[in-house]
């Protein structure tokens, strides 16, 4: 399992424990699953998802996303949950 934050300059949005994240990143989407490799990425606009399915969902816009030993976190300028 992942562990998972989404924080924007508002608000706590999410922290918890999902099985994945799908995320806009500038250069296109990117999909994160346990044991991925460390990484940092630069966020650009569109929807962010937490969790098979439904899951959670987030219309986010810029900040970055990073991973390391299966925690996530999405710093983003502007997020709204859909």
């Amino acid at each position: 399992m992942l562990t998972v934050s989404v924080i924007s300059p508002e608000a706590v949005l999410f922290e918890g424990t999902t099985e994945s994240v799908v995320a806009p990143a500038f250069d296109g989407e990117v999909g994160i699953l346990t044991g991925h490799a460390p990484m940092m990425t630069l966020l650009g606009q569109g929807e962010l998802r937490l969790g098979p399915g439904a899951g959670q969902r987030f219309r986010i816009r810029g900040g970055f996303l990073q991973v390391v030993d299966d925690q996530v976190r999405v710093v983003t300028e502007h997020a709204a949950k859909l």
